[in-house]
Order: structure tokens, then C-alpha cells, then sequence
């Protein structure tokens, strides 16, 4: 099992939530201190969700439940960007950093469900044969 503060996800959501401290400090106060607080709250669940799905031996829910969590900080970044908050230019990069991490985690997902279904074939196997 690799370090969870070395997995590549991990270190992508880790930049995006860099990304959003710096570029929030310049939001207006009353969005700053919801919309903003809230954003980040979420992307720091989305890392403690790498981090259970990483020491799991079933990391399939936890990695669900990023992506779920991955929409809602999309929605949030999208809403900032509405409400003038965030420049284009800063946008576009979020949401490159968001579509990184969205493939990784999904490519991670896919692999796990993979790993899922063959363990459950040589279970079905094992029983088989007894």
C-alpha cells in the first residue's frame, strides 16, 4: 500500500486545495466566509476520503463518495465564477485541476470494482471445487 501523502490524487486534490485558499482570499467577505469556508471543507473531506480508501482493504465506497463530493466542489467553484468571484483564467485552471482528479479517481474506482469482481470469481471457484 503506498503512502497516502505519495498517491498522485492525493497530491492533485492536495494543489487544488492550495489553488482555492489562495484565489478565495480576494472574494468579497460575506462569500468568502460561506461559500468559500464551505468549498473548502469539502475538498479537505475529498482528501481524508483518499486517505480511508487507501488504508481500506473495500475502497470502492470511499472512492464513490469523492467523486460525489468532487460535483459538489464543481458546483461551488461554478457558483463563485457566477458570482464574479473568480476570473476566468482561474477558472479554467480549477477546473483542469478538478478533471485531473475526477479521472483518478474514477480510473482508481474502475480498478478497484475490477479487482472486486475477480476476487468474487475465485471466491466462487474456491467454492466450487470444495
Amino acid at each position: 500500500m503506498a503512502k497516502y501523502d505519495e498517491l498522485p490524487v492525493f497530491k492533485a486534490t492536495y494543489d487544488l486545495l492550495l489553488r482555492i485558499y489562495m484565489v478565495s482570499q480576494h472574494w468579497s467577505r460575506d462569500i468568502r466566509y460561506t461559500l468559500g469556508e464551505e468549498l473548502k471543507k469539502e475538498v479537505i473531506e475529498i482528501l481524508q476520503l483518499i486517505y480511508q480508501a487507501n488504508a481500506s482493504k473495500k475502497k470502492v465506497a470511499f472512492l464513490s463518495s469523492c467523486r460525489v463530493k468532487l460535483i459538489k466542489v464543481r458546483l461551488q467553484i461554478r457558483v463563485a465564477k457566477d458570482l464574479k468571484q473568480i476570473h476566468l483564467n482561474q477558472y479554467g485552471l480549477l477546473a483542469e485541476m478538478q478533471e485531473n482528479i475526477s479521472k483518478q479517481l474514477s480510473g482508481w474506482e474502475k480498478s478497484e470494482r475490477r479487482k472486486e469482481k475477480e476476487s468474487k470469481k475465485e471466491d466462487n471457484n474456491s467454492n466450487n471445487k470444495q
